[in-house]
């Protein structure tokens, strides 16, 4: 997960700066930062930690965190090495991940519980969920035809990933070498139909996500076939 990398980095941050230990005044070797100096090396250090740290909704003891960050700087004895250490920050990610993940999929059941409710949704055998906008009448897609749509893609809350009309060309690609939702979606559709597909998460990008979609997200999206190519 990403915070996992970010914590692996502060780490790896950390256990530099442990190779200057000096004391709270004065240092063995060297030069010491003046007040103002030091004051910006761990105003520095806080904030790249705290961007990574707010973009994961993850926040440390503070009080905690400097007693840490004093320890190792002063080479007081730690309460724990630093494998331990890294042990107890991997267990506390792995505790989030597990309730974050709980909490997504129960998200996404729920979603599609509801959505398969409303009157014009269509749910097949896969659990794919489907509503016809607009119903041509062209030919369908076969499971290796290539084919042009238009489509704009959101999380099950509303939000926007992905707009190809912002691109002003339709996309072009083949159903084998996509995610089993848009395959199953698109051979429902014939040329000139605009559907909206509701797409499970095991249909999708499943319990590790992609890029802006997270795990567990069950995607919406509004699809216009505009042309088979082969």
């Amino acid at each position: 997960m990403k915070y996992k990398l970010l914590i692996t980095l502060a780490v790896i941050t950390a256990v530099a700066l442990l190779g200057c230990k000096g004391g709270s005044g004065s240092s063995k070797q060297g030069v010491n930062f003046d007040k103002d100096a030091s004051y910006a090396l761990g105003l520095n250090i806080g904030a790249g930690l705290r961007d990574g740290l707010e973009a994961d909704g993850v926040y440390p003891n503070i009080d905690e965190f400097i007693k840490g960050m004093r320890d190792g700087i002063s080479g007081k004895d730690p309460r724990f090495d630093l494998f331990e250490a890294r042990e107890k920050i991997e267990t506390a990610f792995d505790v989030i991940t597990q309730e974050r993940t709980a909490e997504a999929a129960q998200v996404e059941t729920a979603f599609l519980v509801e959505n398969a409710r409303k009157p014009g949704v269509t749910v097949t055998p896969s659990g794919l969920q489907y509503e016809v906008l607009v119903e041509g009448n062209g030919p369908r897609p076969s499971p290796n035809s290539v084919v042009r749509v238009h489509y704009e893609g959101r999380l099950s809350d509303g939000t926007l990933f992905d707009n190809s009309y912002e691109y002003q060309e339709p996309v072009q690609f083949a159903l084998n070498e996509v995610i089993t939702g848009w395959s199953e979606g698109l051979q429902l559709m014939t040329v000139g139909s605009k559907y909206r597909l509701i797409i499970p998460s095991e249909m999708g990008y499943g319990q590790f996500g992609w890029g802006p979609i997270p795990p567990y997200a069950a995607l919406v999206f509004i699809v216009e076939l505009i042309n088979i190519v082969n």
